[in-house]
Formats: structure tokens, C-alpha cells, sequence
């Protein structure tokens, strides 16, 4: 940060950290202990998808890479789009395989990010739920290099106080949020 943006206020973006997600499968262990969640297996990657032959190649390559894997492990990986217009790639494993569904995420966000499209991408989120199969997502901010909870409740509304319970539970084992202004409800979002 140089001098007149010290001086103007302004600060420097916090760089995507990736191998943050590899911090997943730590919280997880933390939230069924701690408050009985477990992982569903889905796990969805959010980016902007851009017209063109360079992004429709980088989005086949990312196919064909989960593709093969998902052929080994007898789990799909589906593309859609949202209502907004944005891509959501969902990957698919058995729930005890946290560790292979966060390597899934982690390849899409890097494979886009090497290949110069890091700015199209929004979020990852992995989902879990509980005995009375409550919903909850811990959220990957790419721009913010941060995670935050979001559990849904029908008629889109939200459990904060399961959201600020699992914020408190996991902030050793994430790297957390901490402007609940940017905790942004995924409603309908695939996986979750």
C-alpha cells in the first residue's frame, strides 16, 4: 500500500488464498463434534462465465478433469446456471469423502484462476446438514480469501443463530468473515 492510499483510506484487496479450502475437511471433524453436522458430499463452485472460445475451453477442461475423476469414484459433476446467469459447477462424492470433494472445488478455482480467469469466480461453498436435516454451507469468499456459514431456512429466510453459532465454532479452523455485511444468502444455490 503506498502513501496517498494511506493517506485516501484505501486499502489492498486480500489476494485469494486457496489452499484455504483445504481447511474443510479440519472444520468439519470441529462441526459434527461440536454441533452434530455432517457433510452431504456436494460441493458448488460460483463464477462469472464469459462469451468466448479461451473460457469455453478452460470450462471443457474442468469437465473433462472432475469428469475422470468422478468416473473412478461413481460421481457426477453437473454445469447449470442460475437465474442471475451465473455458472454453478456442483460436484458429487459419498459424504465420506470430504477430502476428495474439497480437492474437486479446489481444481475448478484453480484451473479458471491459471488460465486467467480468477475474476470471474464468486464463491465455492460445501454443504452439510444435521440430524433434523437442517441445511448449512460453509461459504469460500474468492475475492475476500475468507469463509462464512449460511443456513437456509424455507421461505428464504435465514438461521442466524445457527450462522453466528458455527462462525464461533469453526473460526480456528477457517479463516472467517468478519463483515456479516458480506454474507451473502445463496438461495437455491445447486448442492445446497
Amino acid at each position: 500500500m503506498g502513501f496517498w492510499d494511506a493517506v485516501l483510506g484505501r486499502s489492498k484487496p486480500v489476494k485469494p488464498d486457496l489452499d484455504q479450502l483445504f481447511g474443510l475437511p479440519s472444520a468439519a471433524i470441529t462441526l459434527q463434534a461440536a454441533i452434530g453436522f455432517t457433510p452431504t458430499g456436494l460441493g458448488s463452485v460460483c463464477f462469472a462465465a464469459i462469451e468466448g472460445g479461451a473460457f469455453a475451453q478452460v470450462r471443457q477442461e474442468v469437465r473433462e478433469l472432475l469428469d475422470a475423476d468422478a468416473e473412478r469414484a461413481g460421481s457426477p459433476v453437473e454445469f447449470s446456471t442460475d437465474e442471475y446467469g451465473y455458472t454453478w459447477l456442483l460436484s458429487r462424492r459419498d459424504p465420506s469423502e470430504l477430502p476428495a470433494l474439497v480437492n474437486d472445488v479446489h481444481a475448478v478455482n484453480t484451473t479458471l484462476q491459471d488460465s486467467g480467469f480468477g475474476p470471474q469466480l464468486l464463491c465455492s461453498l460445501v454443504t452439510f446438514h444435521d440430524a433434523e436435516l437442517r441445511r448449512l454451507a460453509l461459504v469460500y469468499l474468492y475475492k475476500r480469501g475468507t469463509f462464512y456459514p449460511f443456513a437456509p431456512l424455507p421461505g428464504q429466510k435465514r438461521d442466524n443463530a445457527l450462522e453466528l453459532q458455527v462462525k464461533a465454532t469453526v473460526r480456528d479452523d477457517l479463516r472467517i468473515e468478519e463483515d456479516l455485511g458480506r454474507w451473502f444468502p445463496l438461495w437455491g444455490a445447486p448442492g445446497l
